[in-house]
């Protein structure tokens, strides 16, 4: 794995720090090719907040010798894995502790649980920690309310890195219960989490782990 593997604030910042290191080049040499600051290019690859144009992109592939696509992460349209597996690729255990500090930050992921008639379903839903639990929302006549007392229930967090065929996948186990309780619904609602799938969704889940597991693809090299 190189070094640049999560130093970079966004997914463009952090491709272009990984290719930047594949192709053994440092910041100023980069820089140099691309026409532009090193200061700038260390910006890129380390603010969150960094989103270069298009045509900074265009430079600084050219630059080390990849494609737009390479740096941009192409495909957002098709189901994930598209790409061949990459080279010299290795699978990982995590430890309990990396695994909850993959989705510390909150973002989406899946409730699985058993549905009557159907069985096992994945609910997708933007979530939020609390601790080492997970909260959620969902809609009063939301179909996931009946699976919020099944036994047993899970979460399932992942990243996916097409260009570099690199990810990971976070496997949470435990109870879910419907927060009823006044001052732990004020504490969810402090957490400010938002759907993007809009709604009247004023319902919080939380879920409790019993067990928390990972896994992560690495390039080596």
């Amino acid at each position: 794995m190189t070094q640049g593997a999560s130093s970079g604030g966004t997914d463009v910042g952090r491709r272009i720090a990984e290719h930047r290191h594949a192709a053994q080049l440092t910041v100023a040499e980069v820089a140099e090719r691309a026409g532009m600051s090193p200061q700038y290019l260390s910006y890129l690859e380390s603010s969150p907040a960094a989103y270069p144009t298009t045509a900074t992109v265009t430079r600084l592939a050219v630059a080390m010798g990849v494609t737009r696509s390479d740096l941009e992460g192409v495909g957002m349209n098709l189901p994930p894995g598209q790409r061949s597996a990459a080279r010299d690729a290795s699978l990982h255990d995590l430890t309990e502790a990396e695994s909850r500090a993959l989705i510390a930050p909150g973002g989406i992921g899946r409730f699985l649980f058993v549905q009557a008639g159907r069985g096992p379903v994945a609910f997708p839903v933007n979530f939020k920690m609390d601790g080492t639990d997970v909260v959620f929302r969902i809609g009063s006549d939301s179909e996931t309310i009946e699976g919020v007392h099944q036994q047993p229930v899970s979460f399932d967090v992942d990243h996916l890195d097409e260009a570099l065929g690199e990810g990971w996948s976070v496997l949470v186990t435990g109870t879910a219960s419907i927060i009823t309780d006044d001052d732990d619904l004020k504490r969810a609602q402090a957490l400010d989490i938002e759907p993007w799938a809009g709604g009247n969704r004023n319902i919080y889940v939380r879920l409790s782990p019993t067990r928390t597991t990972g896994r992560r693809i690495r390039v080596n090299g």
